[in-house]
Order: structure tokens, then C-alpha cells, then sequence
């Protein structure tokens, strides 16, 4: 049996890099959506993300779900996006951004435990210690004192980010299809989402206004960079180098949206935010250090099946 789990050396460290251009192109979509987007549509910037999206990778790849993938890209589809976006927007509209963000932190803990769950992937000390240092971290950034919780605004974005996380170990539980793309399996769960979201958007939001110039150009950045590009680039890290590993870097999100503040908004950073920042920092870092135990001692992707493993070997898809 041969089991994917990324490649080491500069092999790893691109993967790590190319990955993190998910969320970090994520961490743009709260400025874009401010400076660029029509005013109080949530749920028109999540439509527009997902749909057009989906449809243009499905196309390119010219290929449809067969047998259990229909339904298995229906679960995926609603959980990385058709649930995700509507909870995640409900949420951050009850919660200041840097509560929102701190919550959205937790993630790698929660995918931490479903790996064990699911995957029976065992999480060592050191994951858990990068996973509290993102949360802090995490918090020391984006948070202030005038602060306000909200009770239900903190449940939503704690479903929202247990339903992604979900979505991550159930990505790297069933992977793809052999011979279908990542642009196939992409587009099928943004198409899913969208058809999910859209009608809700009408039915929440009403008609959209007539987009402007400038909302055609954020809109553009949202459907092809922080969504086609940044949903392939995200589930090829989860495959590749595993639910554990992909979940850390999700903390670049709330570190790029900071920096995007702090440069294009002339925002400034406190001394505690700075600390903040290398704490974040430093808990991605550690969380992406490949564990010393053998390979065959854990499962962080799919399971790839060669010629000369079918000969031998059966192995379950489940």
C-alpha cells in the first residue's frame, strides 16, 4: 500500500507555500468585500464566490460525479461551502472580527481530534501545544478590550468552524476519484455550495444591484483567485500533505487579513499585537514540522493505489 503524504525537503516546503496562498488570499476577501463589493450583501459575496466558481472549474475539467461521488460531493459541498459560508457570514456579523477570528483559530485542535476519530490519526503533544499557541496568538492579534461577546454570534462561528474542519478529515478521508482531477472534485463541491447559497441570497438579500466597475473587479478577484484558484490549492494540501498539517496554516488567514489592514488601510499594530503575530507565527510553524514516526504509522492522505500494489493488495474504499 503507498500512501501520499507530501514530499520532504524543498518538495515539501513548495507544498507548504503553495498551499498557504489559500488562506491567505482568504485573509484579502474581508478588504475586498469592504473596499470593492456592494454594501450589507453577505450572502451575494458568498454566491458570487461559490457558483461562478464551481461552473468554471467543472467545465474545464469536463467531468461529472459517477456512483458514490455524487453524494459524497454533496456532503463535501455542504460542509467546505454550502454551510460554511452562510454560518461563517451569520457569525461575523453578531462578533467583532477579531472575535470571529480568534474562534475560526480553534480549527486545528477540532481537526485534531475528528483525525483521531475518523483517520485514527494519533495527535502528539506538540500539535496540541501549536494548536493552543495559534488560538493565542491568534487572539493577541486581532482582539481588543471593547470586545462584545455574543452568545448565539459565537455558536454560529463555532458551527462554521466545525463544519470545516469536518470537511478537511473528510477530504482527506475519501480524496478523489482515480483519474479525476482536483479541478473535477473542486468544482463540484463549489457548484453544490453555490446552488445551496444562491437561492438563499434572493430569498435574504433580494435582487442584487447593478454591480460597478469596481464591484466587477472584486467580484473577478473573489471568483478566481480567492476561490477557484485558493479551493484547488487547499484541497491538493490537504491531500497531500494532510488534514493535520493543511489545518495550521488556515492561522495565515487572520495574520494576512492584519497585514492587509495594516498596509492598504494605514492601520498600526499595539505591542501585544506584534507579540500576537510571532506567537501565530511560530504555532504554524510548529504545527507544520513532519512527525518523526514512519510514514505506515499514520494516515494523513488518501491512499493511492499502483499497479503493483492492485496485484497484492486489496484496499477498502469506504
Amino acid at each position: 500500500m503507498a500512501v501520499q503524504g507530501g514530499s520532504k525537503g524543498l518538495g515539501r516546503l513548495g507544498m507548504l507555500l503553495a498551499t498557504a496562498v489559500a488562506p491567505a488570499t482568504w485573509g484579502t476577501t474581508y478588504l475586498v468585500t469592504t473596499e470593492m463589493l456592494p454594501a450589507d450583501r453577505p450572502l451575494l459575496a458568498a454566491g458570487v464566490r461559490a457558483l461562478p466558481a464551481g461552473l468554471i472549474l467543472v467545465a474545464l475539467s469536463r467531468r461529472l460525479p459517477t456512483g458514490v461521488w455524487w453524494w459524497r460531493s454533496f456532503v463535501l459541498g455542504m460542509l467546505n461551502v454550502g454551510l460554511f459560508f452562510p454560518l461563517i457570514f451569520a457569525g461575523a456579523y453578531r462578533l467583532p472580527g477579531g472575535v470571529a477570528a480568534t474562534i475560526g483559530a480553534v480549527s486545528p485542535l477540532i481537526v485534531a481530534g475528528l483525525s483521531f476519530l475518523v483517520l485514527k490519526v494519533r495527535t502528539q503533544p506538540r500539535v496540541l501545544l501549536a494548536g493552543v499557541g495559534g488560538v493565542i496568538g491568534v487572539g493577541l492579534l486581532v482582539l481588543s478590550s471593547q470586545a462584545k461577546i455574543d452568545p448565539i454570534g459565537v455558536g454560529l462561528m463555532l458551527l462554521a468552524t466545525t463544519l470545516m474542519a469536518t470537511g478537511v478529515v473528510m477530504s482527506a478521508r475519501w480524496g478523489r476519484p482515480e483519474g479525476v482531477s482536483l479541478l473535477a472534485t473542486t468544482g463540484w463541491q463549489l457548484t453544490v455550495g453555490g446552488m445551496v447559497i444562491v437561492p438563499l441570497m434572493f430569498a435574504v438579500e433580494g435582487m442584487p444591484p447593478v454591480p460597478t466597475g469596481r464591484n466587477l473587479l472584486g467580484f473577478g478577484y473573489l471568483v478566481l483567485i480567492g476561490t477557484a484558484l485558493a479551493y484547488v490549492l487547499w484541497f491538493r494540501g490537504i491531500e497531500r500533505l494532510g488534514a493535520g498539517v493543511a489545518s495550521f496554516l488556515g492561522l495565515v488567514n487572520p495574520v494576512i487579513a492584519t497585514l492587509a489592514g495594516l498596509i492598504v488601510l494605514g492601520q498600526t499594530l499595539t505591542p501585544l499585537q506584534v507579540l500576537g503575530l510571532v506567537i501565530a507565527l511560530g504555532a504554524m510553524v510548529l504545527g507544520q514540522r513532519a512527525p518523526r514516526r514512519a510514514p505506515e504509522a499514520r494516515v494523513e492522505a488518501p491512499v493511492t493505489i499502483t499497479r503493483q500494489t492492485r496485484r497484492s493488495e486489496v484496499v477498502e474504499a469506504s
